[in-house]
């Protein structure tokens, strides 16, 4: 009821009271967590906060060196990728965060950091691991976000002696450390592969991949047959594949149905396919003539392998997505990048660099004249171009990357 006081006209006050029991919520503090309560809150933040934690107070900096931290953040389902650049001229490393969009930088592992060590270049990588090898066939696996590392032992020399086409690295355990490096070697189309166990810590016997039975296409693929023919722009182009160091035993690994197998570029740009579970090799069809300039690259989403090709045709450059039908051998093309970013690469001979995750493929595209990053879903064909990396002011140039799960649980 309105009251009058001194000739004006006062109302009763309309604002909610809280009731006297929700102010203990207000109150609430994480401090009055239990540890294992807290270490479940802190497991579903961003990987990248990672490196704030042990900064906030001296509790959080003993629950983020503790081991049952590590155990609460391996029941976290999946993590956003980071692709993981090469450079092997940085003395720290790059990675893009799909998740923040953004780029971050970590420090190189203390053992990557040695003098003997500094040749060493990344060729692979798995759920929350990278491997690096050097010039002399060494191999070291890290944790890019702990810093942790392990040196292999070496590979025995016979194997070193033979041409290496393909390394791969596939995890099964990122809390126990269960991953195998599989390297493929040998000349086509005679092959064998040798795996590296981490559960065993060594390298099993090396195993001879015999030729598919139904496969009775022959391969084009011989490394001596290169051969040499002018470009419609009047410039000479070998047949032959020319890679970078980090790309040149690029390869993916997929398991489906109960199958593992690795693929491959081979020199002459087709894709090779090394099934380690019935041991047998295959080669697909080319995308391509031979007598066609062009960039390819291989990559892996969800269990499947798909192939990016950058093509030239009627004055104009394309980027397409392609899957194989396995049943009829044909390629079908499943994205492509809108013709109005595509033509900017027209006649810039650029090399495509690309790394699959989920949904998504990240594709470095290089030359003498751009850089450029690019981020595509293949499922919404929705193609986004990455802002540039800077240090100190200057914009840095990738040629490639790997993509990697950011997990603080990962054990080398």
């Amino acid at each position: 009821m309105e009251k009058v006081n001194n000739g004006c006209i006062s109302r009763p006050c309309r604002k909610r009271k809280l009731p006297e029991e929700g102010n203990d919520m207000m109150n609430f503090s994480l401090d009055e967590l239990t540890e294992d309560l807290l270490e479940r809150v802190l497991s579903w933040l961003p990987t990248s906060t990672f490196f704030r934690l042990s900064s906030v107070c001296k509790r959080w900096k003993s629950v983020a060196a503790s081991e049952s931290f590590k155990l609460a953040c391996s029941r976290i389902p999946s993590r956003d990728p980071w692709f993981f650049m090469v450079d092997p001229i940085l003395n720290q490393s790059v990675v893009f965060d799909s998740a923040e969009r953004s780029w971050k930088k970590l420090n190189h592992p203390p053992l990557l950091l040695h003098n003997c060590n500094c040749d060493f270049i990344p060729v692979a990588a798995s759920a929350g691991l990278v491997c690096f090898r050097n010039m002399s066939g060494d191999y070291i696996v890290c944790n890019p976000v702990t810093g942790s590392c392990r040196e292999l032992p070496p590979v025995d020399p016979d194997s070193q002696d033979r041409s290496l086409h393909a390394i791969a690295m596939n995890s099964y355990s990122n809390y126990h450390g269960s991953y195998k490096l599989v390297l493929v070697s040998g000349d086509l189309p005679k092959l064998s592969f040798k795996v590296y166990n981490s559960s065993a810590d060594c390298w099993e016997e090396e195993i001879t991949l015999r030729r598919k039975a139904d496969d009775c296409a022959e391969f084009d693929s011989n490394d001596d047959d290169a051969v040499y023919f002018l470009s419609k722009a009047g410039n000479v182009v070998v047949t032959n594949m020319q890679r970078s160091p980090s790309k040149q035993y690029s390869s993916v690994i997929t398991l489906k149905d109960g199958e593992e197998i690795v693929y491959f570029l081979s020199s002459s740009g087709t894709v090779v396919a090394c099934n380690l579970t019935h041991k047998y090799i295959s080669e697909y069809p080319r995308l391509l003539p031979v007598f066609s300039e062009y960039s390819i690259d291989v990559v892996a989403c969800k269990g499947e392998m798909l192939v990016i090709v950058l093509s030239e045709f009627f004055e104009s450059a394309s980027l397409r997505v392609w899957r194989c039908d396995e049943k009829t051998k044909t390629w079908n093309q499943i994205a492509a990048m809108p013709p109005a970013m595509s033509h900017e690469f027209y006649g810039k001979k650029v090399d495509i660099n690309c790394v699959g995750a989920g949904d998504q493929i990240f594709i470095c595209l290089s030359s003498a004249e751009l850089c450029s990053y690019v981020l595509c879903d293949f499922v919404t064909n929705e193609w986004v171009e990455l802002p540039k990396c800077s240090m100190k002011g200057e914009a840095l140039e990738f040629m490639s990357a790997f993509s990697l799960e950011p997990r603080i649980e990962a054990s080398v």
